[in-house]
């Protein structure tokens, strides 16, 4: 890792999740930070607070002067979603260090040793997870995380000195931006078709897959969860070196899993390894499953059964992860980030076992309108699974319009009897309407500034019935 003569850091796009992970890592190194995003969130806000000058004006005169002073002593961390006309493409012609977020990370976890976890889904309650298994049991650890984490409030996780720590890094595949990582260790929690607008197909995704486990040392272990292992087939490397994992699988597995409204039960059976009656402060089947990879590499890294036991217990999940906003009978309310059908397949099928008698309400925002029209048919039989389905328009992100794709194309073959298109100015109306038993927002988009309303409707819901 080298970032010999440079001294100060601009990120083009520092409120995104991966890229305000590495802001705060910088800072923490000692360089100055800055950096431009669209449009400000608490994200930025905490960025602010922690010392980094934020813009939100894509203007050469709003870039502070001290990062265009010496050219050859500033890294421009950038994303390819500067919009085409910004006044910030300055950087890219006047002499500046440039790399994308993911080549940045690569330089990283060069010369450490570096646990990758990727997945098309599961990757960050589960690296999350080792991080904190490792860290609660004082193991010097470094997270590069792609969500918030309860138990510490941020993306970034950091103890120790940083040339000691294990790295615990997600492994992205959008983009491929796990190709430029360097894995001794690696998980992949699964490989189902997602970002198709990169990849163009199903095998290509699978192909990509495969070329990142094949960057792992070659002493390295791979912890693969079995259907992933079927989808990938070949992989090139050592069996030896494999570890399978799965609610059901014949190597580690769970066994007497137990759900409860706001935790689960399990017994981890890993070989000759047993561990009986663990608890799980973040439900779900699915994080469930992420628990076992995340007890195999804790093991495997020496920690005790009371470590393993006391840090799953303590483990308080990632912001927006199945996070559980209220849990009073007949008033629940529970966020997730799912925004691929087999995401939002798990949650819902994880809340039905936990609330098996009540009326259960999806509020679900799509999100790209190329993963709607690759999925519709995913998501409509994956939201069948709640008793009442509202969709709310897509959320575009990167993405252009695609004509005659919408929210509503998924309403013909969503079973539910109950099920609407509404814009999210209308939700709190609707709510108040409907009075759902368990409600449960989806998707991955800006329906996350709902939930702070919704959170609190919920409790004054609870405060005026009590009285």
């Amino acid at each position: 890792m080298t970032f010999k003569g440079i001294h100060k850091v601009f990120f083009l796009g520092i409120g995104g999740i991966g890229m305000s992970a590495l802001a705060r890592w910088f800072q923490q190194e000692g360089f100055v930070v800055a950096g431009y995003d669209k449009t400000p969130s608490p994200l930025t806000d905490s960025l602010e607070e922690e010392g980094m000058h934020v813009i939100f004006k894509d203007k050469k005169d709003a870039v502070p002067q001290e990062f265009l002073e010496n050219p050859g002593e500033v890294l421009v961390v950038w994303t390819p979603a500067i919009p085409k006309d910004s006044e910030l493409l300055l950087f890219f012609q006047s002499g500046f260090t440039l790399k994308k977020r993911a080549e940045v990370l690569g330089m990283i976890t060069q010369d450490q040793y570096t646990i990758a976890v990727a997945g098309t889904h599961g990757k960050t309650s589960t690296s999350s997870m080792v991080a904190h298994l490792l860290k609660s049991a004082g193991k010097p650890v470094t997270a590069f995380l792609g969500g918030i984490t309860q138990n510490y409030n941020s993306n970034l996780i950091l103890s120790g000195k940083s040339k000691e720590a294990l790295v615990v890094v997600e492994a992205d595949e959008f983009d491929r931006s796990f190709h430029k990582l360097h894995p001794n260790e690696a998980v992949v929690t699964s490989a189902d078709p997602d970002h198709l607008d990169i990849y163009g197909n199903e095998q290509t995704i699978l192909e990509g897959f495969r070329e990142f486990i094949r960057l792992l040392d070659k002493k390295g272990k791979l912890y693969l969860q079995s259907h992933a292992q079927y989808r990938l087939g070949e992989l090139g490397i050592a069996s030896s070196n494999i570890r399978e994992y799965g609610l059901r699988s014949s190597g580690i597995h769970a066994e007497n899993i137990l759900a409860k409204p706001n935790s689960f039960q399990f017994d981890y059976i890993g070989g000759k390894t047993e561990l009986k009656a663990l608890e799980l402060h973040i439900p779900g089947f699915h994080n469930v499953e992420n628990a076992l990879a995340a007890i195999a590499i804790a093991l495997d890294h020496g920690l005790t059964e009371e470590q393993v036991r006391t840090g799953i217990k303590s483990f308080r999940g990632v912001k927006r992860r199945f996070e559980i906003h209220s849990s009073v009978p007949g008033k629940i309310y529970i966020d997730d980030y799912a925004h691929h059908p087999e995401e939002i397949k798990a949650c819902l099928s994880s809340v039905r076992a936990m609330y098996p008698s009540q009326k259960m309400t999806a509020i679900f925002q799509p999100h790209l309108f190329t993963r709607t029209k690759d999925f519709a048919e995913g998501f409509s039989e994956s939201l069948s699974l709640a008793d009442e389905v509202v969709l709310l328009p897509i959320y575009p992100a990167r993405e252009l319009p695609i004509e005659g794709v919408t929210a509503e194309m998924l309403l013909p073959k969503i079973v539910t009897e109950i099920k609407i298109c509404i814009q999210k100015t209308e939700v709190m109306d609707y709510l108040a309407k409907s009075l759902p038993e368990v409600l449960v927002t989806l998707g991955a988009g800006d329906i996350d500034r709902l939930v702070p309303g919704i959170a609190n409707w919920t409790h004054s819901r609870k405060l005026l019935e009590a009285s």
